[in-house]
């Protein structure tokens, strides 16, 4: 089964954004050094939706990311957004989104609709409409 790794400080970070922003669905990036697959730069960004149902990168903040990425051979390691009152598995549009081959689909579910508690933090790999979950492992450091 493929696994994310991830610090417990960046998993952290992440459920904060997404409960911060609640009710609306809150998204961003986790960059890494560019080949090596390692989550580090955490890069939370705006919704241009503002929604609860829907999350969009702003056209202007998504360029300028990349380019900054570029600059510091970073890559998207994970891009990540919230689901504010379904499960976190990825919605058709989610899917067909996903344009990133080498990155960790991260959802974060701010509803509590399954009695696991508060939240669901879970991973997917998406290929080609295809939908692969994967284990998270959260560890100290790397």
């Amino acid at each position: 089964m493929p696994t994310l790794t991830i610090t417990q400080a960046l998993f952290d970070q992440i459920v904060a954004h997404a409960r911060a922003d609640h009710p609306d669905e809150a998204c961003g990036v986790v960059a890494g050094p560019e080949g090596e697959g390692r989550p580090e730069r955490f890069i939370p960004m705006l919704n241009a939706a503002r929604s609860p149902t829907f999350y969009e990168f702003d056209s202007q903040d998504l360029l300028k990311l990349y380019r900054e990425m570029n600059d510091r051979d970073e890559e998207p390691v994970i891009i990540y957004h919230s689901h504010t009152a379904t499960e976190a598995y990825p919605s058709r549009t989610d899917i067909s989104y996903a344009n990133e081959p080498g990155a960790h689909y991260v959802l974060v579910s701010t509803a509590d609709s399954d009695e696991a508690g508060p939240f669901q933090f879970r991973s997917y790999r998406i290929l080609e409409g295809e939908v692969t979950e994967e284990e998270v492992k959260v560890v100290e450091s790397y």
